[in-house]
């Protein structure tokens, strides 16, 4: 039976391994957006609206990576 330890060790260094994730870019990019709207284009609601996309996409990467963990550790478990 290998150590849980191992299994998010390995994740971790695939993930580092491969570069940005998109949920990463999004992020870069939606915070771009969010500061062309609210100072490029004066409209500072929709530039606000748009600043909270880049919490909600990490979130989301972070959820779906922790359930992707979660997995890999029950799998080498069994």
């Amino acid at each position: 039976m290998s150590n849980p330890n191992d299994v998010t060790a390995t994740g971790a260094m695939k993930q580092d391994a491969g570069g940005l994730t998109p949920a990463v870019v999004a992020s870069v990019g939606s915070v771009a957006l969010a500061l062309y709207f609210y100072y490029v284009r004066g409209d500072k609601q929709r530039g606000q609206f748009v600043g909270f996309w880049p919490v909600t996409i990490l979130a989301l990467a972070s959820y779906f990576k922790l359930e992707e963990i979660k997995q890999m550790m029950s799998e080498s478990g069994e």
